[in-house]
């Protein structure tokens, strides 16, 4: 019987300059991860960013202590895998895909690679379904489709994680809703996560997610891989035909982590100091959603739009790669409105895809009365406008009030596709001199 001898080779090199990025002296593949021997016996995880010649800048995952010029580096000669599969569901993961709730170690898991590519553009079913999220607003008058991909545009303190928690954990006993959610929380407050998974998402809305965090005091690199771990995970449900619903809070944290790896690395500030490579990441990022040839990947957004400007460059740029967006108003939520979706503002590209012709004409007469009374809104208000000026103007003025108690509902309560879509017909009857009232979820 004769014996074989199998050498293990490493490639080390040594780090010779420690700055805002790391340079090793040995030649790496871009996205390549190499463990960095620290003077305290610990190993540390980076990612090369930028390989050149000779030489190659690495960023850690985690904020590191004792680092020095003269270090050992390590290539592993693999790039970042992480756990997939339907036992992660319930589990809460860090951007690495290790478990950070205090339960049981993830083993024997199905590994996935991070960095997949999109399915490619005659792969994907066309996009003919609803998805049902309980809230009236969105599958009355702006229905998202299954594969589509939402953006919610949002400040700051409109009640944009509540709405995400709402939609998550909305009940199953609807058929349109998705089999399960994949949550990807980045840049969040550390304090705002256990009230997030606790209060809006609840231990139902739980068992059926999976959720990947990477708070704001964690690395440019760590909030990155977040996402692509959320995407990652979900990509394999999709790959097994589930339908599942993605939420990523938020876009825009994402894309300040990916402004700060671009200017480290030397590339030239674009509008507002954002590189090109940060308009071409957000492109690549969300193609991998949407429909594959089986299953299915919605996606539900967030855009945090600064000083509530539409127009910024990563609110511009998202709304010409999703596919519909939810424009929340502060002046609604400071009415005590929930979910305060301003309507006028808002669209979705795939609604006479996926809605009745009934339906479309239903929101069609909705959206026409308020925007009539937003012609004439400052005139009622104080007092100007003398009724019977106008037989659409007093006409949208006797709807308003039952339209408003269909646009807007009590956190908690939810409203299934066909009850949604009678409602919205009832309201379509209301005249001017009818008396009628709406019925069931919107009394």
């Amino acid at each position: 019987m004769q014996t074989q001898r199998c050498d293990v080779f490493q490639t080390v090199g040594k780090l010779h300059s420690v700055r805002d990025l790391l340079t090793a002296n040995l030649t790496m593949a871009l996205g390549e991860m190499c463990e960095i021997e620290t003077g305290f016996g610990e190993k540390v995880q980076a990612e090369v960013i930028a390989a050149y010649e000779n030489q190659s800048q690495l960023m850690t995952f985690h904020r590191s202590h004792g680092l020095a010029p003269g270090m050992d580096v390590v290539a592993l000669n693999r790039v970042v895998q992480v756990p997939v599969g339907w036992n992660l569901l319930g589990r809460v993961l860090n951007g690495l895909g290790q478990p950070i709730d205090g339960r049981e170690p993830l083993q024997a898991f199905k590994q996935r690679m991070t960095d997949s590519p999109s399915p490619q553009a005659l792969e994907r079913k066309r996009i003919t379904q609803p998805l049902a999220t309980g809230q009236r607003v969105i599958d009355g008058m702006l229905t998202i489709g299954r594969g589509q991909r939402m953006g919610l545009f949002a400040g700051s303190g409109v009640g944009k994680s509540t709405l995400l928690g709402e939609i998550a954990k909305f009940a199953e006993s609807d058929s349109n809703v998705a089999d399960l959610n994949v949550i990807v929380l980045v840049g969040e407050r550390g304090r705002e996560v256990r009230p997030f998974l606790e209060d809006c998402l609840g231990h139902e809305g739980l068992k059926r997610s999976v959720v990947v965090v990477a708070t704001s005091d964690e690395t440019p690199l760590m909030k990155i891989q977040a996402v692509r771990t959320g995407l990652t995970i979900a990509e394999e449900f999709r790959d097994q035909g589930a339908d599942v619903l993605f939420f990523l809070d938020s876009l825009t944290r994402f894309a300040t982590a990916q402004k700060e790896i671009g200017l480290a690395r030397g590339e030239a500030p674009g509008q507002r100091g954002y590189p090109s490579s940060v308009l071409s990441t957000l492109a690549v990022t969300l193609e991998r959603l949407g429909n594959g040839q089986t299953g299915s990947i919605t996606g539900l957004i967030t855009v945090l739009v600064d000083g509530d400007d539409l127009d910024e460059p990563i609110s511009d740029a998202a709304r010409s790669i999703l596919d519909g967006h939810l424009v929340l108003d502060r002046l609604l939520a400071q009415k005590g409105c929930f979910p305060a979706v301003n309507v006028l503002k808002s669209l979705s590209r795939l609604f006479r895809e996926v809605t009745s012709p009934q339906q479309q004409v239903a929101a069609h007469s909705i959206r026409e009365c308020l925007a009539t009374y937003e012609e004439v809104a400052e005139l009622i208000q104080v007092g100007l406008y003398q009724p019977g000026t106008s037989a659409a103007v007093d006409n949208a003025i006797h709807r308003l009030p039952a339209i408003h108690k269909f646009l807007h509902q009590r956190i908690g309560e939810t409203s299934q596709l066909n009850q949604t879509a009678h409602d919205m017909a009832h309201l379509v009857n209301l005249s001017s001199d009818s008396g009628s009232t709406l019925k069931s979820a919107v009394n």
